[in-house]
């Protein structure tokens, strides 16, 4: 079965993280790693007043995973979220194949430089169309949105 790429954001409870925060960040990963995925990017986002208490929590500590994963795992996987008692919401998406890169380099905080990761569509731009200038075009407003 064929891996896809998926994005997903935890807010976490910001007293457990302040405590712990390598500990939580690896309990995420082995939560993805023992159900088939592969951790790509995983990182502190940012931590702000939660816009309505959620379980009595004011406060959230927002957390950003990148990961490989087949899509028979998501189930086992957001189980083992829910039963994390350092994460208090997630959300998992599936990401376009044509923005795991550009999305990944933003994530690392390096640039991307389309032309330099895709120079074989670089030489078949040649050869056809607007469908490529198209995925370019998306591609750049991601990273424009994303930074």
């Amino acid at each position: 079965m064929a891996k896809n790429t998926y994005e997903t954001l935890f807010i976490l409870d910001s007293n457990h993280y302040a405590r712990d925060p390598g500990g939580v960040a690896k309990q995420i990963e082995q939560i993805v790693t023992e159900n088939g995925g592969t951790v790509l990017v995983n990182r502190l986002w940012m931590e702000q007043k939660l816009a309505y208490p959620i379980d009595k929590h004011q406060k959230g500590t927002y957390w950003l995973c990148y990961h490989e994963s087949e899509g028979s795992g998501l189930v086992d996987m957001a189980r083992g979220f829910t039963l994390c008692e350092s994460i208090i919401r997630e959300m998992t998406i599936k990401l376009d194949p044509r923005l795991v890169e550009p999305m990944l380099a933003n994530a690392r905080g390096e640039s991307f430089n389309p032309s330099s990761s895709s120079s074989s569509d670089d030489d078949d731009s040649n050869d056809t169309s607007d469908s490529d200038d198209d995925s370019e075009a998306v591609d750049d407003d991601v990273v424009a949105s994303r930074s």
